[in-house]
């Protein structure tokens, strides 16, 4: 029976066609908005999480409490033994230390006086170590305006509008003026190297990059870090495996009252990173079942509209002693194909266009001007596994519901309306 069906379903495009372009075009838009709010929504967490939270970040007791005051007086120490212990313990982890700092950068004349001055938000990675890859996490080599990444000590990179600002180029001198980790002033000369722009003004208006071990000299910090930043391998956060990691780390060292002591936190618990986390999961889940909701009454009243137009057929199949119950069933069997069918469509084409965004991406660097919150320039979507088969609650079930409403009609037929009904 069920190949008698397809063909009847393939000889009449008004039972076939405008159903399955409806199915296809609904699971299509419910697909490609699925991994574009996933996509989205996601890529701020992971900005915010490479740029200055981690996935988890360890610090110590002291600097967790006033985390926003950068307090490197209160940073780690003997940071060599930390990684090692936490590369053992924590394998599928990359970690990174940082030290997080501000000051003011000295900009010289030709006779080495004061030409211009101007505060920076500074950050030591580690840029000289093969295997770190902080320059491909900060995502470097795209955001370089001018010049060239920091290949040696004693280079810097900074923002391309502070470079402008300040009227700096690149292999022009300048002076970084801040505290040490003792608390006395600290003088070091850097060379700019490049200037790159990360588009988040709060980055752009001042920041300096510099190497980790640059920045460890000339804040009096050897072996010492501020943070350290643990990113998950997989590439994108998961909040229940970095409360489970954060969770047994923080039992290690519960034990000792020592200010010092290591603590880490996963990223849903750094400042307003939490809401947002929340906020991410949740109308992740909302949005997408809202429009799953909507095409699903879409295709809710397509299913019904289909059937309603073929009542004039089912009276004549009855007519022709064909039993009631055998007819529901074929309109089912009808409804499921074609629900297959579109879903099938549908779901390859959200898909293609979910892969052009997820790959080329849109760019809104125009619209970021002035924002104050981290935010991705370029949009991107994300094909999860959800992405394969989210297509079918709309596209099959709410087809086939739509489909059985209008066949409840079948079982209230008369024969008498018959005669009535195919006289016209």
């Amino acid at each position: 029976m069920i190949p008698f069906l397809l063909k009847g379903l393939l000889r009449d495009k008004s039972r076939s066609r405008l159903p399955i372009l409806v199915v296809a075009i609904g699971v299509m838009l419910t697909v490609f908005m699925h991994a574009y709010i996933t996509g989205f929504m996601g890529d701020t967490i992971e900005m915010n999480a490479n740029f200055s939270n981690g996935h988890v970040k360890i610090m110590t007791r002291a600097y967790a409490e006033n985390m926003d005051q950068m307090p490197n007086d209160l940073a780690l120490m003997e940071t060599d033994r930390l990684l090692e212990a936490l590369k053992t313990q924590f394998s599928s982890v990359d970690w990174a230390p940082r030290i997080r700092f501000g000051g003011l950068l000295d900009v010289p004349n030709e006779q080495g006086e004061t030409r211009s001055q101007g505060p920076v938000y500074g950050l030591g990675l580690d840029f000289l170590s093969p295997e770190s890859g902080e320059a491909g996490r900060l995502n470097l080599d795209n955001a370089l305006v001018r010049g060239q990444i920091i290949s040696q000590s004693g280079e810097a990179l900074i923002s391309e509008l502070f470079s402008q600002k300040m009227h700096i180029n690149p292999g022009d001198t300048v002076t970084l003026i801040g505290s040490t980790m003792n608390g006395s002033m600290a003088f070091y000369n850097f060379t700019v190297v490049g200037t790159v722009t990360f588009g988040s003004e709060a980055l752009d208006r001042g920041a300096l990059l510099i190497d980790l071990e640059d920045a460890r000299y000339a804040l009096d910090m050897q072996n010492a870090a501020g943070e350290i930043l643990g990113f998950q391998q997989e590439g994108y956060y998961h909040d229940a495996a970095a409360l489970e990691m954060a969770h047994r780390f923080n039992q290690q060292h519960s034990s000792t009252d020592d200010e010092f002591a290591p603590v880490m936190k996963s990223l849903s618990r750094q400042g307003n990173m939490g809401l947002y986390v929340s906020m991410a999961q949740y109308w992740s889940v909302y949005i997408s079942l809202l429009f799953v909701l909507t095409m699903g009454l879409v295709l809710w009243n397509a299913g019904l509209l289909g059937s309603l137009r073929r009542y004039g057929e089912f009276g004549v199949r009855l007519a022709m002693g064909e039993a009631k119950d055998h007819v529901f069933a074929t309109l089912i069997y009808e409804a499921i194909a074609i629900g297959i069918i579109g879903t099938l469509i549908g779901t390859a084409f959200g898909l293609l266009f979910a892969w052009l965004l997820q790959t080329y991406g849109l760019n809104i660097s125009g619209m970021m001007e002035g924002a104050s919150m981290m935010m991705p320039s370029t949009i991107r979507a994300r094909i999860t596994a959800e992405s394969y088969y989210l297509g079918f609650i709309p596209g099959l079930l709410s087809t086939v519901a739509g489909t059985m409403l209008a066949g409840i009609g079948i079982y209230r037929r008369q024969t008498s309306q018959l005669f009535k009904e195919l006289e016209t």
